[in-house]
C-alpha cells in the first residue's frame, strides 16, 4: 500500500493553518518526520541546521496525534533557553487558537496566574526548562502524576545543547523519574543541530533506546567567506607602557562600513568582548550623526535589554547588527541576517555551523561569514605559539571541517556524579524521604541515568552526604534531608545543575541593566561599558549586592567569568595537515595569507614534522597534536611518572627535568610501556578538580572519577604514548 505524503498526514485544522500561511510546501526533515511521529509509538532525533524547520517537523505530527483522539492530551516542550520558550510560545498560540489547544510558558518569570490556569486544566502544550521541571518535582511531588498523566510527547529543543553537559544529566534524570511516575513509556523528539554522529544524540535522549534518526537531505552550504587579518603592535623592548590596541579598533571599523544598513550577528569569543565591539560601533553611529544599528546580546544582559536586541532584529522598517555570545547561536526567531562574522577562532567546528546557519536562509541567498583573526607582531621575544600563527590555522580548520560536513561527536559517556548529589536531594524532595535503595534503583539501576555507579560507591556517596549534613537517616532507614541539605533544597538556585557565579545587579535610575559575577572587582568612581553604553560606578551595595551605576564616557569592558569551547584532536590534526600543506587560502585577504605563511615557514624551520618535543627554556613542550581532553589525560599521565606536567594548546608542558629532552622521553616510553593506571593513582596528585557545581559534596574517590571520565581521554593518551614508541622501534 502506498505511503500518503506527509501533507495529508496532518490534520485538517492544521493543514488549513498551513494553507493560510501559504506554505508552498513542507521541508525535506517535515516529511520524512511527521510519518514517524503521527503514530505517538516511538523517540525520534531530528537533525537539521538553524531555520531548517525543526520545530514544525515535531509539533505538527504531535498535535496532529493529540487531535486525532480527543483533542485531550499533553506535550511537553523542554528548551534551554526562556528567550527560546517564549519565542515558541508566540508561534505555537497562532498555530493552536484553531486548534482548540491551550499553550502554557512554564519558568521563572511567568506568573502565578498562568501557572495555576495550567495546573487546573493541565492539557494542550506545556513549554518549560529543565530548572522548571527541576521545581515541579521539588515542590509539587504529589501532583506530579495529575499534572503528566496525559503525557503524549516531550520535545527537547536543542538538544545538542544538552549533551555532555550537568543539565543535561539533569534532564535525562527527569524524563527518566517522570515515566517512573507516570507509569508507562513516553515518546521523545530530540531536535538537534547536525551532529558528527546523530546516532550518539539518539543514545543521549533515551540511553538504550532505539530512536528513529531523522536528518535534513540540505545540501552543502553556498558559502561566501573571507577571512580578514589583523596585526598587533608590540609593546617596546625598553619597558615603556604597552602600546595601545589597534586591531580592534580596525576590526570595528570594517564591521561598521560592511554590516550597517543590513542585519547581521557578530561572535566575538566573550562577553568582554562583546561588551567593547558594541561600545565602539555606538559611538560610530553617533559620529555618523545616524541612529544606532549594533545591539548587545549575551546572557548577563538583563531580558529587557536582550529582547530589545531581538525585536530589533526582527523589525522590517530598520536595520540592525547584534554583537553576541552563544545566546543568539541558538534557535530564537529573529528573522533573516544577512551575514556573520567570528572574531577570533569559534569554539568548535559545530559551534560555527549553528552560526552561520543564521545567514543565507532567504531563498536564493548565500551564507556569507566574515572572520577576524588578531595576531601579535613577530620579533625574537615571541612565543611558539605566535611564531605558529595558531589562532588563524585553528580557524582555518574550523571552517573546513565545516565545509566538510564533520562535527565534534558529542560527549555522552561523563558520569556527571555532580547532577547525582542534585537527583538524589530532589528525590527526596519529591517524596518527603526515600530508601537507599529505591533510590539507587531510580537512578543507578540498568538504563537509569547513572547506570554504571557501583552500590559500594552509592553507598560510599550517601555516607560522605550525610557526614556533610546534607542527609539523615531515621530509624525506619527513611533518608532526609540533613540541616544543611533542607536549607540548600529550599532555596531556588537548587534547581539548576549548573554552576553560576553570585552575581551583582547594575541598577541606574531604578531599572535594572543586568548583572556582573561576583569575581568582577568593582568600585565607586570606576568606569565600565555595559549594555554597549559607558557607566560611572556611583556605589556598590554588598549587603545587597547591587551596583549602582550613572550614564559617562570612557571605560573599558568588565570582566566575565567563562572562556571557549575545548578543542577535539581532529580540529588540532586538520591544523597540523595545513601547516603540512603548500595549497593557496584563496579566501583570505592578504594580511591573513601572510599569518599562513609565516605559521608555515616557523613550522618547517623549527622542523615540527619530525619533533615530538622542543626545549623552551623553564620547560620541555612535548607535541601531540592532540585535543585538550588528550592532552590532560596525558599530562596526568607523565605526573603518575613523577614529572610535572600541564596541558597547553599543542601538547604538554613539562617542567625541566634534569636529563632534559632526553629524560621527558624516557617518561613518555614508561607511559606507554605501563598499563594504564587507575584513577585515583592517575589523579593522586591533582588538585583544583572541583569543576561542577556539586562536586564539593563528592567522596575524593568518586569526585577522580567524575572529573576524568568528563575531562580525560585517557586511552587516546596512552595510544599516542604507544604509537611515539612503536615508531621509535621500527626506526
Amino acid at each position: 500500500m502506498t505511503t500518503p505524503p506527509a501533507f495529508e498526514l496532518l490534520a485538517e485544522p492544521i493543514r488549513q493553518y498551513l494553507w493560510g500561511e501559504q506554505w508552498e510546501s513542507l521541508r525535506d526533515v517535515q516529511e520524512r518526520a511527521i510519518p514517524v511521529i503521527v503514530p505517538g509509538d516511538r523517540d525520534v532525533v531530528i537533525g537539521a541546521a538553524t531555520a531548517e524547520g525543526k520545530t514544525e517537523a515535531a509539533f505538527l505530527p504531535a498535535l496532529t496525534h493529540l487531535l486525532q483522539g480527543d483533542g485531550k492530551g499533553l506535550i511537553i516542550y523542554i528548551s534551554p533557553l526562556k528567550a527560546l520558550i517564549n519565542d515558541q510560545f508566540g508561534r505555537l498560540e497562532r498555530l493552536c487558537e484553531n486548534l482548540d489547544i491551550p499553550v502554557y510558558p512554564w519558568h521563572g518569570d511567568i506568573t502565578q496566574t498562568s501557572k495555576r490556569r495550567f495546573s487546573q486544566r493541565p492539557n494542550g502544550v506545556l513549554l518549560t526548562t529543565p530548572e522548571s521541571l527541576e521545581a515541579l518535582f521539588c515542590n509539587r511531588g504529589t501532583t506530579v502524576l495529575s499534572f503528566f498523566s496525559t503525557t503524549k510527547f516531550v520535545i527537547v529543543d536543542e538538544l545538542h545543547a544538552f549533551i555532555g553537559t550537568e543539565r543535561g544529566k539533569q534532564l535525562q534524570s527527569l524524563l527518566h523519574r517522570l515515566e517512573r511516575v507516570i507509569g508507562r513509556t513516553i515518546p521523545r523528539v530530540g531536535l538537534s543541530a547536525t551532529l558528527g554522529d546523530m546516532s550518539l544524540a539518539g543514545a543521549f535522549l533515551r540511553p538504550k533506546g532505539d530512536p528513529v534518526i531523522v536528518e535534513s537531505d540540505a545540501k552543502t552550504l553556498n558559502l561566501m567567506l573571507l577571512i580578514k587579518g589583523y596585526e598587533e603592535k608590540l609593546a617596546s623592548k625598553n619597558g615603556d607602557e604597552d602600546p595601545p590596541e589597534i586591531a580592534p579598533k580596525e576590526i570595528a571599523e570594517h564591521l561598521f562600513t560592511s554590516m550597517r544598513g543590513t542585519n547581521n550577528l557578530v561572535f566575538p569569543n566573550s562577553r568582554r568582548e562583546v561588551e567593547r565591539y558594541a561600545h565602539m560601533l555606538r559611538e560610530m553611529c553617533e559620529e555618523a550623526n545616524i541612529v544606532n544599528q549594533f545591539w548587545p546580546h549575551h546572557g548577563n544582559l538583563s531580558k529587557e535589554i536582550r529582547a530589545e536586541t531581538e525585536q530589533a532584529l526582527k523589525q522590517k522598517d530598520a536595520t540592525a547588527t547584534a554583537i553576541c555570545t552563544s545566546t543568539l547561536e541558538l534557535g530564537i526567531d529573529i528573522g533573516a541576517v544577512r551575514s556573520v562574522a567570528q572574531i577570533g577562532p569559534p569554539p568548535s567546528v559545530a559551534s560555527l555551523r549553528q552560526r552561520t546557519g543564521r545567514s543565507g536562509r532567504r531563498p536564493g541567498e548565500p551564507t556569507i561569514l566574515r572572520s577576524y583573526q588578531i595576531e601579535a607582531a613577530l620579533d625574537d621575544r615571541s612565543d611558539l605559539a605566535t611564531q605558529l600563527r595558531l589562532n588563524t590555522f585553528r580557524t582555518l580548520a574550523t571552517i573546513l571541517l565545516m565545509t566538510e560536513r564533520w562535527f565534534e561527536p558529542p560527549m555522552t559517556s561523563g558520569m556527571h556524579l555532580s547532577t547525582l548529589v542534585q537527583q538524589f536531594m530532589s528525590l527526596i524532595a519529591q517524596h518527603g524521604g526515600i530508601q537507599a535503595s529505591a533510590a539507587y534503583g531510580l537512578l543507578c539501576s540498568p538504563g537509569a541515568p547513572f547506570e554504571g555507579l557501583s552500590k559500594a560507591n552509592f553507598a560510599a556517596l550517601l555516607r560522605h552526604m550525610a557526614s556533610l549534613d546534607l542527609i539523615m537517616q531515621d530509624s525506619s532507614g527513611l533518608l532526609l534531608h540533613g540541616r544543611v541539605g533542607e536549607r540548600i533544597v529550599n532555596h531556588y538556585t537548587f534547581y539548576a545543575a549548573f554552576t553560576s557565579d553570585e552575581e551583582y545587579r547594575i541598577v541606574t535610575s531604578g531599572k535594572t541593566l543586568g548583572s556582573l559575577p561576583v569575581s568582577q572587582m568593582l568600585a565607586s568612581g570606576q568606569r565600565i561599558l555595559f549594555g554597549g553604553r559607558t557607566w560611572l560606578v556611583d556605589e556598590v551595595d554588598d549587603v545587597q549586592k547591587v551596583i549602582a551605576v550613572s550614564a559617562t564616557k570612557g571605560g573599558s569592558p568588565p570582566l566575565f567569568s567563562g572562556g571557549g569551547g575545548r578543542v577535539h584532536t581532529r580540529v588540532r590534526e586538520r591544523m597540523r595537515s595545513l601547516y603540512q600543506g603548500k595549497h593557496e587560502v584563496n579566501f583570505a585577504d592578504a594580511r591573513a595569507r601572510g599569518f599562513v605563511e609565516q605559521g608555515r615557514n616557523s613550522y618547517h624551520r623549527l622542523e615540527l614534522d619530525d619533533r615530538i618535543v622542543l626545549d623552551q627554556g623553564s620547560h620541555v613542550l612535548v607535541l601531540t597534536w592532540l585535543g585538550d581532553a588528550g592532552n590532560e589525560a596525558l599530562a596526568c599521565l607523565l605526573n603518575a611518572s613523577g614529572a610535572e606536567a600541564s596541558a597547553v594548546e599543542l601538547g604538554v608542558e613539562v617542567r625541566k627535568v634534569p636529563g632534559g629532552m632526553d629524560e621527558v622521553m624516557d617518561r613518555i616510553r614508561n607511559v606507554a610501556n605501563r598499563p594504564v593506571p587507575h584513577v585515583e593513582e592517575l589523579l593522586a596528585r591533582a588538585s583544583n578538580l572541583q569543576r561542577e557545581k556539586w562536586d564539593w559534596a563528592l567522596p575524593v574517590s568518586l569526585l577522580q572519577k567524575s572529573y576524568a571520565s568528563l575531562y580525560l581521554d585517557i586511552d587516546e593518551a596512552h595510544a599516542w604514548a604507544r604509537s611515539i614508541l612503536d615508531a621509535q622501534l621500527t626506526t
